[in-house]
Parts: structure tokens; sequence; C-alpha cells
């Protein structure tokens, strides 16, 4: 577990530079929602896979119907083969021709009646078709499918015209042969040798039902990958104006703050958004007003450096340019306790105005760490007291608990403590007392430090913590403080998550008490003192 108060350097993962983190954040939201519908749709691709299935399924019909169609002729008559291609011919849509052990065509079902079917020619085909053929053709080129043979009926009608005939023949055993007619329907060939008397059946079926079941899925798919591309599409977009247009409306704004043009320029705080853009809003708003007034603090910490260091520079060139003049050696002495006491203010100055100035970087980067506050306080009016700084004032520390325990810098702490104990020495009467209490309230660890001087005015309360606040009591020589002791105090006791302020005394009696208040740390060894 981390210390508090310790700074952790936490190293943010970076988005690696790539040709992705090149994009825009609108290609972005497109790209991640397109690309799966991408992929989605290339399954339109792979319906040739489908096709080739129903294919070999059909492959296996033509056969099984090629040898029972030749078994049922092997048997019958010439006349009773002839009503069987009719037949067959008119159930089956299909187209059947038996030839003779010469080769000779002996019966053709399509002049024994009418045809079942006939091949589209494609010239006169409609928009539709010919854009189905296209696709078919981009298909077979992605997937490199094998070549098909186009189907031409042979003006010869010998069975030497047909190579799946002459292989039947040969080898005794039906064969299979596939062409794409010129529509690019498929057409199954089936050759089959016919019992014993040489006769060869060849059937013929145009299998337009594969290519338009083929056409239908692909139709249907591309539809519905279409229909949500464009509903993806229009989400993403509308997403991504959700989302880029107020990010870069903070950007501009944040680069016109940059620029530090239009001081006026408010950054945009979208209340009306309750996500994390809205947030991030809020944040850099925020943020941007904590920079300004910063900056505003920083022009008016410079400008009072300069003021403060102005007087004293005037003071002292005013004494090194009379002491040339003057003769006298008590009015020379006098100036020259002058030109010291500037120097020496000058000093004091420069050493409180670099302290300020770093207090809040020095306390971004501070490891707090446990501090006991009864031991630390009674620690600081010793050595006080062992150096006779508050030798005209009785200093009185009171405690409801033997320890208090807070976390923070201890030297810090002790820093807040004696520029307290500075500022009530400075407003005590003489042969006065100072008293401190330390108490333990709504978890915080309480500190009053109490004088006996003339108070502090309620409208005042809270510029005795400016910077360079000049409110001196009368009896205190001029110089001798710069103005800074309390807004260092009050610095360092916001940058320990606690408080410091001016308020009545509770016990109402005459005088000034500033509260410290730090959060408190539970310690279960605390006891009443």
């Amino acid at each position: 577990m981390a210390e508090p108060g310790r700074v952790r350097r936490i190293a943010l993962p970076l988005e690696r530079v790539g040709v992705f983190s090149r994009l825009s954040l609108t290609a972005r939201i497109l790209a991640v929602n397109i690309l799966p519908l991408l992929l989605l749709g290339g399954g339109i691709v792979y319906l040739d896979s489908y096709r080739a299935q129903l294919l070999d399924e059909r492959y296996k019909l033509a056969r099984i119907e090629a040898q029972i169609t030749a078994e049922a002729l092997a048997g019958a008559t010439r006349q009773r083969q002839d009503a069987l291609l009719l037949q067959i011919g008119k159930e089956q849509d299909m187209r059947l021709r038996l030839f003779d052990a010469q080769g000779k065509l002996v019966a053709d079902s399509f002049q024994l009646g009418e045809p079942t079917f006939t091949l589209d020619d494609p010239s006169d085909d409609p928009f539709e078709l010919r854009f189905a053929r296209f696709l078919d053709q981009i298909v077979d080129t992605v997937v490199s499918a094998q070549p098909v043979p186009r189907y031409i009926e042979p003006e010869s009608n010998e069975a030497d015209a047909w190579p799946e005939l002459q292989r039947a023949r040969e080898l005794g055993i039906s064969q299979i042969e596939l062409r794409q007619a010129a529509d690019r329907t498929p057409v199954i060939t089936a050759a089959a040798p016919v019992g014993l008397q040489g006769l060869t059946l060849l059937t013929t079926r145009n299998a337009v039902d594969i290519t338009e079941s083929v056409r239908r899925a692909r139709s249907t798919l591309g539809t519905g990958v279409l229909l949500t591309l464009v509903a993806s599409i229009l989400l993403s977009l509308f997403l991504a104006r959700t989302i880029v247009t107020p990010l870069q409306t903070l950007a501009k704004a944040a680069q016109r703050v940059r620029l530090g043009r239009e001081r006026e320029v408010q950054v945009p705080r979208l209340p009306e958004r309750r996500d994390e853009i809205g947030m991030l809003a809020r944040a850099v708003a925020d943020m941007t007003d904590a920079l300004r007034h910063r900056i505003d603090a920083v022009e008016h910490f410079a400008a009072d450096v300069a003021h403060e260091i102005k007087n004293p520079l005037a003071s002292l060139r005013s004494a090194t340019e009379s002491l040339g003049h003057v003769e006298d050696p008590d009015l020379r002495a006098q100036l020259l306790d002058i030109a010291t006491h500037d120097v020496r203010r000058i000093d004091r100055l420069v050493t409180e105005i670099s302290d300020a100035s770093r207090i809040d970087a020095e306390m971004s980067r501070a490891t707090f760490e446990p501090v006991e506050l009864v031991g630390l306080v009674g620690n600081i009016i010793d050595r006080r007291r062992n150096r006779g700084l508050d030798a005209q004032h009785e200093l009185v520390f009171e405690h409801a608990h033997r320890t208090a325990w807070t976390m923070g810098v201890p030297e810090r702490l002790e820093r807040v403590i004696d520029n307290l104990l500075d500022n009530a020495a400075s407003f005590s009467p003489a042969a006065g007392s100072i008293r401190l209490t330390l108490s333990q309230e709504e978890g915080a660890q309480v500190l009053l430090v109490m004088d006996e001087g003339p108070g502090i005015a309620p409208h005042a309360r809270d510029k005795v913590f400016e910077r360079f606040h000049s409110d001196r009591p009368e009896q205190e020589s001029f110089g001798n403080h710069s103005g800074l002791g309390l807004a260092i105090a009050r610095t360092i006791a916001e940058a320990h998550g606690g408080s410091l302020r001016a308020q009545d005394r509770p016990d109402g009696g005459q005088g000034a008490c500033l509260m410290l208040a730090l959060p408190a740390v539970p310690n279960d060894s605390d006891n009443a003192g």
C-alpha cells in the first residue's frame, strides 16, 4: 500500500504508433463497426462451397437416375423404351437419349415429345439476371473456381460427340460430366450402359434450381449485410458526432487558452452530459480555471514582490547616497544603521519570497509520514524558550490526549506552528500569555493558538492570510516581518489536507485565535491526558 502523501509516477500505456493510430477517431469508430460486417459480407463468397455441395448431391442423383433408367430400358421392348424415355423425361425435367451399339441415336425424348426445358439465351435477359451473372463471375474469380466447359449441343447425333458416352461404353460404368450453359447455369449429363445389347443412355439436366438457390441465398445475405452496413455507418457517425464534436470543441478552447488569446474564453462544461465526455469537459474547465487563478496569483505575487523590495531599496539608496555628503559622525552612524537594517530587511524578504514561491512544488513532491503533534508542539515550545524568543510571554500548552497523530512533513508542520507563535508573540502585550490547546474533533486534530492582543476584526480575518499583509502592531519595529508568515502557514496546512483560519477565542477572552486543523490518524493507544 502506498504511503499517504507520496507522489507516485504512474507510467500510462501509450498507444503504439501505427497505421490505425494515425486515423481520426471518427475513422476508427467506422472501421471498428464496419469491419465485422465486411467479414460477414465475405460469407457471400463462401456460398461457393454451398453450391459445390448442391452439385455434389446432384451428381449422385444424376448417376442413380441414369443407372435406374438404364436398368428399366434394358429389359423393355423398343416401343416400351420410347414410352419410358418420354415419361421419365417429363417427370424429371430431363432430356434422355438412347444410342445403339454403333453409336447411332436411336431415340430422343425431346423428339418423342415436347422439350421439358430450354437453355436460356442471355442476350435478351433483363438487368437483374445480367448483374447476377456478373456477381457469379466475381465470386468464381475470388475463390479461384475451376473453369467449367461451356455446354454446346453437338451438330452430330453420334455417340462419339459425347466424351462421357465413350467412357461409359469403354468402361462399362456410368459417367458424369458438368458443363455450363450460356447463362452460367450448370448442365449435368450422365451416361450409362443399357443391358448387354451395347445400348448407351445419355441424360441431360439443366440444374437451374442450384443457381437460383445460390443466388437467392446470396441476395438475402447481401441485402441483410447492406442494410446492416448502412445502419452501422449511420449509427457510427452519430456515435462519432456525440464523441468527436465535443472533443473538438474542448481541443479548440484549450488551444485558444494555451495561446493566451481572448482571456474571457471559457472551456465548455457540458453540464447536460453525464458521461465520461461530460466529466472530461468539467475537469478541463476546472483545470483551466485553476490555471488562470494560479497565473493571476503569480502575476499579483510578482507585483507585490516588486513593491515590497522597492521600498527598502529606495531607503537603502537614499542612505548610501547621503553618506558621501554627511560629515557628522552621529548622523553617519545613523545612516549606516538604516542601511544595515534595510539590507537585513531585503535579505529577509528574499528568503521568505523564495520559500513562499517553492512551497507548493515541494509539498507536491513530499513524502508524508506519521507525525505526533503533542511531542512536536512541546519540542517547539522548549526550543523557543531555550532561544529566548518568548521571554516576555508565558506559553501555555494544553492537550486532551497523550498523543495526537496526523500524516505530514514534520519540518513543514514545525514551520506552521512557529509562524503562528511568531504572529501571536508580535501582537501579545509584554507579560501576556500565549495559549495553545490541542484536541481532536470530528476526525481532525485541532490546534488553537490564542494571544491577548487586540484581536482580528471579523472583516479582516481572511486578509491576514494574504501575502504581504502589513497590518502590524504599533510597538513592532518597521520591516521586521515580511507579511508572508501566515500565507505560508495556510499553504502548508492546505497541502496537508487541513485548514488554517482565524476565529473568536472559544473562552470569549480578548485577543486573536488561529485554528489549525489537520486530518487525524486513528491510534488505539490514545488515552486521556
